[in-house]
């Protein structure tokens, strides 16, 4: 199961995760975000990475100038948007994009696949109407069972002690953690890191 862990602000614990064999590590490059980082810290923290580690910056609702800013300056891999960004909007960065989506009865996330088709990944968040991600909450996983050619990123209120159950019960293409394995905002606890991923795996 590839994993995803999100709201890094420090390098070396970036690095001491990256080392325990995550897939990839995500940069909130959002302001109102508790574990937003600037250009500089994100640098620091990108530099501290060993290979083959996914680079994500996570962008709401972002200016396209700041985007390309940032990519001046950060080497990314991947782009993860959380706001309402347009099918248009994502891709006009010719990157692999994630488009995360705020899950609730009401999603129709068949439709939201069609509209969002050049996304690399489609990332199934819990709906809030305020908050985009890092809340904690989880969302009733039935409704994550669909079935879209996207690969599905499962998040929202993850832990080592949920992760084999959102496995077995969604089977998605990866899990993305961040509030579950910290031990304050913006501080991953390498010991939860190192459960999550045998859960995940069992």
């Amino acid at each position: 199961m590839k994993i995803k862990v999100c709201g890094f602000t420090q390098a070396q614990n970036a690095r001491d995760a990256s080392l325990l064999g995550i897939d990839a590590i995500g940069l909130v490059f959002y302001d109102k975000s508790p574990r937003y980082v600037d250009v500089e810290r994100a640098l620091e923290i990108v530099q501290a990475l060993p290979p083959f580690v996914n680079r994500v910056g996570l962008f709401v609702n972002a200016d396209s100038y700041f985007i390309d800013e940032v990519l001046c300056e950060v080497p990314l891999d991947t782009l993860q948007f959380h706001g309402e960004e347009s099918p248009e909007a994502c891709s006009q960065y010719a990157m692999p994009y994630i488009k995360a989506l705020r899950v609730n009865e009401q999603t129709n996330i068949t439709q939201f696949a069609r509209d969002y088709q050049q996304a690399s990944g489609l990332l199934l968040d819990a709906y809030h109407p305020t908050t985009y991600g890092g809340t904690g909450s989880s969302f009733d996983w039935s409704l994550a069972q669909v079935d879209i050619d996207t690969p599905v990123i499962l998040a929202g209120g993850l832990n080592p002690d949920s992760a084999a159950q959102a496995v077995e019960q969604v089977n998605p293409y990866a899990l993305d953690v961040s509030s579950g394995v910290e031990s304050k905002k913006g501080v991953k606890d390498l010991e939860k890191i190192k459960q999550f991923i045998y859960q995940a795996n069992l």
